[in-house]
């Protein structure tokens, strides 16, 4: 049994006159990836590997959902290939995986999240918002033989506004 935990960056700002590569978080995006991530401590998930786009805004919500969940032991493993919009890097670098990693979490972009979920999961999402989670479930021995999964449960943003 092998278990995918995804999350699309937080809301990032387009206030600074850089790169797309190296756009920050701005305010409502930082503030949505601590609710989402303090959510998700309810659910005690443990991830055995943690991967991250390099971009600035997923990193940067990579690590407060480390710091939120207490993942303190965790290092995220930046891999440029997540800096994907399309889902064929996504795909590769999921499927490359080491089988002994049991529990995945990933931070990337959009469409490729959205993609990934539809394609693999039980449950069809219009949008992975950002701070989005899906975390799907597949019944697979090897990360190679990546198939269709089941849908756990997701936590957006939206949800958790009252």
């Amino acid at each position: 049994m092998k278990r995918i935990i995804i999350v699309r960056h937080a809301k990032s700002s387009w206030k600074h006159d850089v790169i797309d590569h190296e756009r920050p978080l701005n305010n409502r995006g930082g503030e949505d990836a601590n609710l989402v991530s303090k959510h998700l401590k309810a659910y005690n998930v443990n991830p055995d590997l943690i991967l991250s786009s390099d971009a600035v805004r997923a990193k940067t919500t990579a690590e407060i959902f480390i710091s939120n969940l207490n993942f303190t032991k965790k290092k995220v493993n930046l891999i440029h290939d997540l800096y994907d919009f399309a889902g064929h890097n996504l795909l590769n670098v999921i499927k490359s995986t080491d089988n002994s990693v049991e529990t995945l979490m990933i931070f990337g972009h959009n469409h490729a999240l959205t993609f990934f979920a539809n394609t693999y999961g039980s449950k069809t999402i219009e949008n992975v918002p950002t701070s989005g989670v899906v975390v799907i479930e597949f019944a697979i021995d090897s990360w190679k033989n990546l198939e269709s999964g089941h849908t756990s449960f997701s936590i957006f943003p939206k949800d958790l506004k009252h």
